[in-house]
């Protein structure tokens, strides 16, 4: 499928070719229902994530093939390209209004929206909770069993095709309002405080150990961490910039379902 997209990619008038809208169609509804993936995990740790930049460019291509429409939901009605989806029911997943979800995403059985919004391209792993007011962009890449708190907001990475998507790995607790964009990476159960701002070039500062050591854009496995900041020279004096502190290590008897209270009291954190 990737070699028809590229074509088409590379000549929008072939998407006035029946076989075309077909194909562009049919890979939307894969990702629907999670049997195809905007970015597929490592095969085992050693190896990165991959992205498939084919699948981004099929739903940039599916927007440019679909017509507004409005459709009425109770007392809502909405103006769009992309319907919402529909089968919460069969699928397993619990959806208390008014959440929201768009076709082309997917939500794997267990996982509890709250009223929140997932957009296009989207996957949420198993168990997975997204809390009131929490948003997931298009082509975030959400693990199982982890908790995005209220008003928590993964951004969406759509284009350029190539750029990596926003990932959160299994198990991780994002705090209330966190931010985390622009192709950032949590990993394995990590814990984000509360008000914590992750992006593809942030600065996250580990500050457990004798000397500093800094990661970009990444939260390594199990962190526990905390909204900073660092002194940066600008020409009109010294200033303080935003950052992201590690200040610990989830205990591994820490269970999936800690509040995030306690995993900052086991690091003399006061909250």
């Amino acid at each position: 499928m990737s070699t028809e997209v590229e074509k088409i990619w590379a000549d929008r008038e072939l998407l006035a070719e029946p076989e075309s809208l077909q194909l562009i169609r049919g890979i939307i509804d894969q990702l629907d229902k999670g049997e195809l993936r905007v970015a597929n995990p490592p095969v085992d740790e050693t190896k990165e994530w991959t992205v498939n930049e084919w699948v981004k460019k099929a739903i940039l291509l599916y927007f440019v093939s679909q017509q507004m429409k409005s459709d009425e939901v109770g007392i809502f009605t909405f103006h769009d390209k992309i319907p919402l989806k529909t089968n919460f029911a069969e699928a397993r997943v619990r959806a208390v209004p008014p959440a929201v979800a768009r076709y082309g995403s997917y939500q794997a059985p267990g996982v509890i929206l709250m009223p929140s919004y997932v957009n296009i391209g989207a996957y949420v792993d198993e168990r997975t909770m997204v809390d009131t007011w929490a948003t997931v962009g298009s082509c975030a890449q959400i693990g199982k069993d982890v908790h995005l708190s209220g008003g928590v907001g993964i951004g969406g990475v759509l284009e350029p095709p190539q750029a990596a998507p926003v990932i959160v790995e299994d198990g991780a607790f994002i705090g209330s309002r966190c931010i985390v964009v622009e192709g950032a990476h949590i990993g394995k159960r990590a814990v984000l405080g509360a008000g914590v701002t992750i992006t593809g070039s942030s600065k996250i500062i580990d500050v457990t150990g004798t000397k500093p050591v800094e990661y970009k854009g990444f939260v390594p496995a199990n962190a526990v961490v905390i909204p900073g900041s660092y002194t940066k020279q600008f020409p009109a004096g010294d200033f303080h910039v935003p950052c992201a502190i590690i200040i610990g290590e989830r205990k591994a008897s820490t269970d999936l379902k800690t509040s995030l209270n306690d995993a900052l009291r086991e690091n003399n954190v006061s909250v």
